[in-house]
């Protein structure tokens, strides 16, 4: 009991595949236990079958992130349940591909809600218990296309400009409160985003990240002594941006 109270807690959106798998493996093999969030029980509990092979109390909680108005108490009770929360990894979000001019509202606002507007209510909904603490990392995976927006992906690109400057802001306001706020934007990563109905573009993901290497830097980010911060990381394929 005493080794499980001193071990950190991580939870983790977007948990059931791509970046987020990876990243709940990753956290395990380094000994830190596991809240994980997904649509899919069926997802989650396949990666609780591979996390099951180290010695970290795990969890998993099936919530739909993109119903934005429950998320920050879905989130508190969460963080209720597991007894606290140390990380939080923001990854769960979609890809979306269409010229601006042919966006349609819905579809605008859709992408927006879930890459952005449920950060922040995942952040709202740990906040006072990190605070309370006086310490906790909060990660946002945003993307290269913050920066350097493509055609026809202009709605995800503001939506992942956006978390940057979300993460900026939380950390002005948090630093005198012992958070950390950490931002990890990737070039293309190879993961199941491709695959969607709400992407289409066909791209050489042989060239792109695989989402371990991103999850290793999810990791070494997060587990960095407490007196230290990597504000924002870029890692790209070293074939580029593609």
């Amino acid at each position: 009991m005493e080794e499980s109270q001193s071990r950190q807690k991580a939870l983790i959106t977007g948990a059931s595949s791509g970046i987020g798998k990876e990243t709940a493996l990753a956290f395990a093999k380094a000994g830190v236990d596991l809240a994980l969030v997904g649509r899919s029980q069926e997802k989650l509990d396949a990666v609780i079958s591979e996390v099951s092979q180290y010695s970290v109390q795990v969890k998993s909680y099936q919530i739909d992130l993109a119903a934005t108005s429950t998320v920050k108490g879905n989130i508190k009770d969460i963080v209720t349940d597991f007894g606290s929360v140390d990380i939080l990894v923001n990854n769960a979000g979609m890809g979306y591909t269409n010229p601006l001019s042919e966006t349609p509202l819905e579809e605008w606002e859709q992408v927006l809600n879930l890459n952005l507007t449920s950060v922040f209510q995942c952040i709202q909904g740990v906040l006072p218990t990190m605070r309370d603490r006086a310490r906790g990392t909060i990660i946002n995976i945003a993307s290269i296309a913050a920066h350097s927006p493509f055609p026809s992906w202009g709605a995800y690109s503001v939506s992942k400009a956006g978390i940057i400057t979300l993460s900026k802001a939380l950390s002005g306001e948090e630093k005198e409160n012992g958070i950390r706020v950490i931002t990890i934007t990737p070039g293309a990563v190879n993961t199941p985003l491709w695959d969607t109905d709400s992407v289409k573009m066909e791209l050489n993901r042989d060239a792109m990240l695989n989402p371990q290497v991103v999850a290793q830097t999810i990791v070494q980010a997060a587990l960095l002594p407490q007196q230290a911060v990597i504000e924002e990381m870029t890692l790209m394929p070293s074939a580029g941006a593609l």
